[in-house]
């Protein structure tokens, strides 16, 4: 699985969205390098000051290169990007404070081809966000958010522009897509002033929505990643710390506890997964997972299966943009940078060995391992639930 660090939008009360992620020790910067599901584009703001314009990556051939894509006047700084998998980029642009334009860009020889979608004016939000790419690499969504009902909108790979595709109530942040379809899609939704709950909207079923996570009844339960050939499921609650978030994993559709490993907790530092390796099917334990470090010192790269009792630490490359990254079918973890030297680098990080494994308790290992942690709780598990004539949660 590739991901991105397209930081999607927050609620009012959250740590990380599409702002700046403010820390003790100061901000965290959103990168806005934003890669294809495949993992064969990768689009960016570059410049320098208000001399912005849009780039392209292309990652899948023998070596990454970029291409401008500079229209007659810079783009804003709040720009928002998305790389298609056919090469183009979704741009999306605020006008009058209200009102997003939408449009492809895409090389025409020496100059930049641009396609005109439409526009999309919700006068009841308070902003719109371009969801991560979808796993067809074809269709992009974006998320208005307003006060009481976050809208869904198809903003490409539609038949006549723009167009609303679902209303869910409540006030919504994160977006993970949870197949390889870009049918199911999971949301971090606040309803009624209530704690955070991941839910799952079925685009197909006009925006059915059905529980996801429900740790315990009080706690914030986030989804931040979700790798649809395992079932692997990274997730940030307060579940185990009243107050203070974990990071924790589990699996799609188990009935397994979800854990909150000890060696994912770092003092004075921020630890976001941002990638989790392709390729495991129904082998989660398995899967590698990419972790960006945040600390007073600078940000740097951490690894770890949740097999493993250890987190893996290593340097990232200079000029690394961080938070973006993406593991290859091969399982090599792959970060994106830039330097004076190289505009365009994407260096291979080589894991450090791969520590002892923890065995992964099975059914009749729950007693046990909720009795190791106490406070871990069940999730609600998706299974079928968003496909089937189940009571849908409004």
């Amino acid at each position: 699985m590739t991901a991105c660090a397209i930081e999607t939008a927050a609620e009012d009360d959250d740590r990380e969205g599409s702002r700046d992620v403010e820390r003790p020790w100061g901000t965290v910067r959103a990168t806005g390098f934003t890669i294809t599901a495949n993992g064969a584009y990768a689009a960016r703001l570059a410049g320098a000051g208000d001399a912005l314009y849009v780039e392209r990556w292309t990652l899948d051939g023998p070596e990454p290169y970029a291409v401008p894509l500079p229209l007659g006047q810079p783009e804003e700084r709040g720009t928002q990007l998305l790389p298609l998998a056919d090469g183009r980029v979704l741009v999306a642009r605020r006008v009058d404070g209200r009102r997003n334009t939408f449009s492809l860009l895409y090389p025409t020889g020496p100059a930049t081809g641009e396609l005109q979608l439409g526009a999309v004016e919700a006068p009841g939000s308070e902003r719109l966000v371009l969801l991560p790419p979808s796993p067809d690499g074809i269709c992009a969504y974006a998320m208005c958010v307003g006060p009481d009902t976050t809208t869904l909108w198809l903003v490409a790979g539609g038949a006549f522009g723009p167009e609303q595709v679902a209303e869910v109530r409540g006030r919504c942040a994160g977006g993970v897509w949870l197949d390889r379809t870009g049918r199911m899609l999971a949301l971090d939704r606040r309803l009624d002033g209530g704690p955070v709950k991941a839910v799952a909207v079925d685009l197909e079923r006009g925006g059915e929505v059905t529980p996801l996570l429900q740790i315990t009844e009080d706690s914030h339960d986030r989804l931040l990643l979700a790798d649809p050939d395992s079932g692997l499921l990274l997730i940030r609650s307060d579940a185990p710390s009243p107050g203070h978030d974990r990071l924790g994993w589990g699996v799609l559709g188990s009935l397994l506890p979800v854990r909150f490993p000890e060696c994912l907790r770092l003092d004075d530092a921020a630890v976001t997964p941002f990638a989790v390796q392709p390729g495991q099917v129904l082998m989660p334990e398995s899967c590698g997972v990419a972790l960006r470090i945040d600390a007073a010192a600078g940000s740097w790269v951490g690894t770890w299966q949740p097999s493993a009792r250890r987190m893996g630490q290593v340097a990232a490359p200079a000029g690394w943009l961080a938070g973006a990254g993406l593991w290859t079918a091969g399982g090599v973890l792959r970060l994106p940078y830039v330097t004076a030297g190289a505009p365009c680098g994407l260096a291979d990080v080589e894991p450090p060995p791969e520590p002892e494994p923890v065995p992964v308790p099975v059914a009749v290992a729950v007693t046990a391992a909720v009795a190791e942690e106490p406070r871990v709780c069940r999730p609600v598990p998706l299974q079928q639930a968003p496909l089937t004539d189940r009571k849908p949660a409004d």
